[in-house]
C-alpha cells in the first residue's frame, strides 16, 4: 500500500488535503495522473496539516465574525422609504436589493443579495421581519419598517 495526499475530493475515498492508503498502481496509473492526488512524504503530511489547521482557523474565525454581524443585524431596525398611496401599498416594491443597500448604508456589513430571504418583494408599508443569511449558515433576524414617502 501507498500512501497519497488527495489534492481535490474524489469520491469514496475523501476529502482535499486526506492522507489516504492506496495501492501503488492506483496512485501512480489513476490518482496522479488526474491531480487528484501526489505520493505522500513526511514533508508533504506536514504540509497538508499546516494547510489544515490555517483552514480550520480561518473557518473558526469567519464563523465568529458572522455571530458578531448576526447579532448586530439582529440589533438593527432598519428604514426604508418609498412612494406609497394612501391605503398603504407601495408604487413600487422593496427588494433583496433595497435591504442590502440599508444594511450597508446603516452598519457597513457587507451581504450578497441572494442571502437576503424575502419570499416576495415587500409591497405595503409597515414592519416586516426580513432573514439575511450570512456566512456558515448563520442566520440573522432584521426588522424593517417601511415608511410611505412623497
Amino acid at each position: 500500500m501507498a500512501q497519497a495526499i488527495l489534492l481535490q475530493e474524489v469520491e469514496a475515498l475523501g476529502a482535499r488535503g486526506d492522507v489516504i492508503d492506496v495501492s501503488a498502481g492506483y496512485l501512480r496509473n489513476y490518482l496522479v495522473p488526474r491531480r487528484l492526488a501526489q505520493p505522500a512524504t513526511a514533508a508533504s503530511i506536514a504540509e497538508a496539516d499546516r494547510r489544515a489547521q490555517t483552514a480550520e482557523r480561518a473557518a473558526a474565525d469567519q464563523a465568529e465574525r458572522a455571530e458578531e454581524s448576526a447579532a448586530l443585524l439582529t440589533r438593527t431596525i432598519l428604514t426604508i422609504s418609498q412612494p406609497a398611496g394612501d391605503d398603504g401599498r407601495l408604487f413600487g416594491s422593496v427588494t433583496a436589493n433595497d435591504i442590502v443597500d440599508a444594511i450597508d448604508q446603516a452598519r457597513g456589513i457587507k451581504v450578497d443579495r441572494r442571502k437576503v430571504r424575502l419570499d416576495q418583494p415587500i409591497k405595503a408599508t409597515g414592519t416586516h421581519m426580513v432573514t439575511v443569511e450570512l456566512a456558515g449558515g448563520t442566520t440573522a433576524e432584521v426588522k424593517t419598517i417601511v415608511t410611505a414617502s412623497g
